[in-house]
């Protein structure tokens, strides 16, 4: 039961990661028609802003060590951080140190100005076209954007620690009744899988709840007749790309000290995404965060020792495996709308 339940933890984990990009690539798909794989790109995007905001927070200048003296004879110095001049040593040291959630400030207006700048100067032009041009013409500028963080970051990860609070595991199993020690869990996981929820509970209620949102939602089923109406949907649509963006890269910043970003991570994560979306259903937002959080828990199961020694590289195409039976039995998905994809 405890290895279950590990297992079960790890997929939720996982499964977090692949709901908050599928969402987003479900919400463009749904309000835009558009195939974006970009969007993987996005999600990196998001995560190097974590790398940039704790670099520019530790830009330090030398100080002098009043009465010491390095084996010159030279006044000893020691780095101090720009931050501790602004306000104080120990509120300083806090900033640095809670630098990747601090980083969500930064990233939500980044993210936001990536994804209207990309939509409006370049996936606009492609909204009439087949999906194989959008395809075509989003992965190209996946490969541009990862190359453009390749060239200013380099190829190798890049450490992003999360908090010190949050550095360590907690001891879940003592938590529901087991033995202690018997399901150790890392804190910031945890963290993730909590923020995805509020992620993804924050989109659900703003596209439910509030009158954008409701006309988002209308020109998904309907664009001609919201527009008919008099109603700027195209607008609307180029905020939800923003946002979308948004979410992408949110997920991209917390997923930092889990995984130290790389200038790949965000191709590691699209295929998968895609995958996410077509199982879901594409188009179907609640299928997207459900298939994300099933396939996640999924690859966590095919991925103990046990099931390994049974099928070699399980882990590896489990995903896979699903997504054919899924196509083949019912194309349109778990939760997509009748007619989509059965053509």
């Amino acid at each position: 039961m405890d290895a279950i339940i590990l297992q079960i933890l790890n997929g939720l984990d996982k499964g977090s990661a692949y709901a908050l990009i599928a969402l987003g690539l479900t919400l463009i798909f749904g309000t835009l028609g558009v195939v974006n794989f970009a969007h993987g790109a996005l999600f990196m995007i998001g995560a190097f802003c974590a790398v940039t905001l704790s670099r520019l927070l530790s830009l330090s200048h030398e100080v002098a060590i009043p009465g010491q003296v390095d084996f010159l004879g030279n006044p000893a110095t020691r780095d101090v951080p720009y931050v501790y001049d602004i306000f104080g040593e120990a509120a300083g040291a806090a900033i640095i140190d809670w630098s990747v959630p601090l980083a969500i400030l930064l990233a939500i207006p980044v993210m936001i100005a990536v994804g209207v700048i990309m939509e409006r100067g370049l996936i606009k032009h492609f909204y009439k076209r087949p999906h194989a041009d959008q395809i075509l013409v989003t992965f190209g500028l996946a490969i541009v954007l990862q190359e453009i963080i390749k060239y200013y970051y380099g190829a190798n990860p890049i450490p992003a620690p999360a908090p010190q609070a949050f550095v360590g595991s907690f001891d879940f199993g003592a938590l529901i009744g087991f033995e202690p020690g018997t399901i150790i869990y890392p804190y910031w996981r945890l963290v993730y899988f909590a923020f995805a929820v509020v992620i993804i509970g924050a989109v659900f209620a703003f596209l439910q709840f509030t009158t954008f949102g409701m006309v988002v939602r209308a020109g998904m089923a309907d664009r001609e007749t919201v527009g008919l109406l008099g109603i700027n949907i195209d607008k609307r649509f180029t905020i939800m790309f923003g946002l979308a963006a948004a979410v992408a890269g949110l997920a991209g910043v917390m997923y930092a000290p889990i995984t130290s970003p790389n200038y790949h991570m965000g191709m590691d994560f699209l295929v998968l995404s895609f995958v996410v979306v077509v199982v879901g259903g594409m188009g179907s937002l609640p299928g997207a965060v459900l298939a994300g959080f099933l396939l996640g828990i999924l690859e966590s199961f095919a991925s103990m020792r046990e099931v390994l020694e049974i099928v070699p590289g399980l882990n590896q195409i489990i995903i896979y495996l699903v997504a054919i039976v899924i196509l083949l039995t019912r194309p349109r998905g778990l939760m997509g709308r009748k007619g989509v994809m059965e053509d």
